[in-house]
């Protein structure tokens, strides 16, 4: 009988956690979205696409196509790339320019060398940005475009100014 309260105590309160953070943080699993990760020494040269979202703590080179996802730069994440993303988030280097349907956020650790367009950006006190930013992504780029691996990190195609849009890679 002392054995069976025990147990039965000791599950009771693992079972209401569970259903608790269930139900209060985690979104319904519709909404779970999958998160791929390139680690530190992975280096690829390329194009990146995909229906995922993704954490770069390695080195990409080339053009990063996840229109629909989030892609994060983590502090040891080092890009070359042109980036399209429904959110960028950066936290190590990326040389290239940005374009996010969303947002694109800068954090104190991060240091991007390119333009930015997307609606809304955020520069955290520390983080290093050179180049420009275009807060109105309708009148700089079409909706449906999308980058090719011919277009190199750190150049305008012609279809991506904006009047006023200083596009020169820096």
């Amino acid at each position: 009988m002392f054995d069976r309260s025990k147990k039965k105590s000791a599950e009771t309160p693992i079972k209401e956690r569970n259903s608790a953070d269930s139900s209060t943080s985690a979104p319904p699993h519709s909404n779970v979205r999958n998160v791929a990760m390139i680690g530190p020494s992975i280096i690829i040269k390329g194009e990146v696409t995909g229906d995922e979202d993704i954490l770069i703590e390695g080195r990409v080179e080339g053009v990063i196509n996840l229109n629909s996802n989030q892609v994060s730069i983590g502090k040891s994440g080092d890009v070359s790339s042109d980036i399209r993303a429904r959110v960028i988030n950066i936290d190590g280097a990326v040389t290239g320019d940005l374009w996010a349907a969303e947002k694109v956020v800068i954090s104190k650790s991060g240091n991007v060398s390119g333009n930015i367009v997307a609606p809304r950006v955020m520069l955290e006190d520390g983080a290093i940005f050179k180049g420009s930013i275009d807060m109105d992504p309708a009148a700089a780029i079409p909706a449906d475009a999308t980058l090719t691996s011919q277009q190199p990190a750190n150049t305008a195609a012609a279809h991506m100014s904006s009047p006023g849009l200083d596009l020169k890679s820096v």
